[in-house]
């Protein structure tokens, strides 16, 4: 599998939001009581506040949400405010500039939710029904969280960077539709920017494509799906999984601003073998200086926790900056 492509893609800045108001919205969380957490960590819009719904070819529902009623506004800081202008984007990333398309199932006629509304993919009863636990939907288990894979039967390779200081990231994702054996596989590719230890303070802003019958991750099983389809996804955390966060609008804390990009919807098209290649380009960043700007990395590492299995091999050049291919053959004689 290739993190390259030859397919340009528009950049999905939708972090932008999220990066300020955490620090507002997380605290919060952590001072509430359990009960509490627990019922404001799985909202969804009201029916009554629905402007117009879109169906997609998938079966998904989109409901375009005044944003200033979308989940985030739930939380008692945020409560009667409404979404700020997004902060400027680092320099050589105007909007006016990006190439604009369609990249999920659900806009592919052209339809977009009104400008002051934002898609968010309905959740359905079937959702819920597949679902262990109403409390824990759409969110990671409680557990110690590694960055290596030894010990949770799960594979990865990773490219990273660590020991400074970084506001800001962007990359170019793959995107492919590979099957999964059983609802207890999956495969995903996603941006994960972090801070802490991996311990009680690991704090996360993550996002990226997955396919799986169920969402399984870090072995949690919460079916939010019940396809194959990749979905684009974003999750967010302060205290390693434990009572903050959750994946794409299922709680507050995340702020959309974007009437054209639902998260949790499918990607379309994807990439084939020695066929045509598709990518999704993520931008998060902070804007902590006057340059404001990305600047190329010069210490990428990459790392694969069973080569048999799954391989990285990385590489940088001028047309690409800093790539690399991942992949492997999966459960097989090989990788047992």
């Amino acid at each position: 599998m290739a993190a390259s492509s030859s397919k340009i893609s528009p950049i999905i800045p939708i972090f932008v939001c999220f990066l300020l108001v955490s620090t507002l919205v997380c605290p919060a969380h952590s001072s509430q009581p359990s009960e509490d957490r627990a019922g404001a960590a799985n909202r969804t819009f009201r029916p009554e506040e629905e402007l117009q719904k879109l169906k997609s070819p998938d079966g998904d529902l989109m409901d375009c949400v005044a944003s200033h009623l979308q989940p985030a506004f739930d939380h008692p800081l945020l409560k009667g405010q409404k979404p700020l202008d997004p902060p400027e984007r680092p320099n050589g990333h105007n909007p006016t500039g990006m190439v604009e398309e369609d990249f999920q199932l659900w806009s592919m006629s052209g339809e977009s939710c009104p400008e002051g509304t934002i898609p968010i993919r309905r959740t359905s009863e079937q959702d819920m029904l597949r679902a262990k636990s109403v409390q824990r939907f759409g969110r990671k288990p409680r557990r110690r969280v590694r960055r290596d894979s030894s010990s949770n039967g799960h594979e990865h390779a990773v490219g990273y960077v660590s020991g400074d200081q970084y506001y800001g990231a962007k990359a170019s994702i793959n995107v492919w539709a590979p099957r999964v054996a059983n609802q207890y596989e999956f495969s995903l590719s996603q941006m994960w920017v972090i801070s802490g230890s991996f311990g009680d303070d690991l704090n996360t802003i993550e996002a990226g494509w997955q396919a799986s019958n169920s969402l399984i991750l870090l072995q949690v099983s919460p079916e939010l799906y019940g396809d194959n389809y990749p979905r684009f996804f974003t999750y967010w955390t302060t205290d390693a999984y434990q009572a903050t966060g959750c994946y794409n609008l299922l709680c507050s804390g995340f702020v959309q601003t974007n009437n054209r990009i639902a998260i949790g919807a499918a990607i379309s098209p994807t990439s084939s073998y020695n066929g045509g290649q598709f990518d999704i380009s993520l931008l998060v960043w902070k804007v902590v200086d006057w340059d404001n700007s990305l600047i190329p990395l010069s210490n990428l590492r990459v790392l694969a926790d069973h080569t048999n299995c799954y391989d990285i091999q990385g590489g940088i050049n001028n047309v690409w900056g800093n790539y690399f291919y991942y992949g492997g053959p999966g459960r097989s004689v090989r990788c047992p």
